[in-house]
């Protein structure tokens, strides 16, 4: 009987060696963030210092989310050629962009918009001289 408890005894210290370790090995995550992306697009896009720019107001019906559908929205029509400036508000469910005349229309706004998803749609659009802040 010594012998077999002996033989336990044993074994478990052997087991706590081999499995104690003291050394860790951190984890690194690497994470894309809307911050980062939002810098490098606005840092390749050039704004034409001769164009004619115009502000536009639209309310856009259909959103669900603020990360998910407005974000989006948004994205979408911040990478339209001529658009220097692009913001949609989940909460107040409007969109404000200013954009250059020649290349961009109120009509192409509707349509790159209402293309992210068939569940948008934009109406009010007005063009305006300051955004609203309401």
């Amino acid at each position: 009987m010594k012998l077999f408890k002996n033989i336990i005894v044993l074994m478990a210290i052997t087991l706590f060696a081999l499995n104690c370790k003291n050394s860790t090995n951190p984890e690194v995550k690497t994470i894309e963030t809307a911050i980062a992306n939002t810098s490098t697009n606005s840092a390749t896009k050039t704004i034409d210092p001769n164009a004619t720019y115009a502000k536009a107001e639209f309310t856009v019906e259909g959103m669900t989310c603020a990360i998910g559908c407005a974000a989006t929205i948004e994205k979408k029509i911040a990478k339209m050629d001529g658009v220097s400036y692009a913001k949609v508000d989940f909460d107040k469910k409007l969109a404000m962009v200013e954009y250059d005349e020649a290349k961009v229309t109120p009509t192409l706004l509707e349509k790159t918009v209402t293309g992210v998803a068939d569940t948008y749609k934009v109406s009010d659009m007005k063009t305006v001289d300051a955004f609203s802040t309401k």
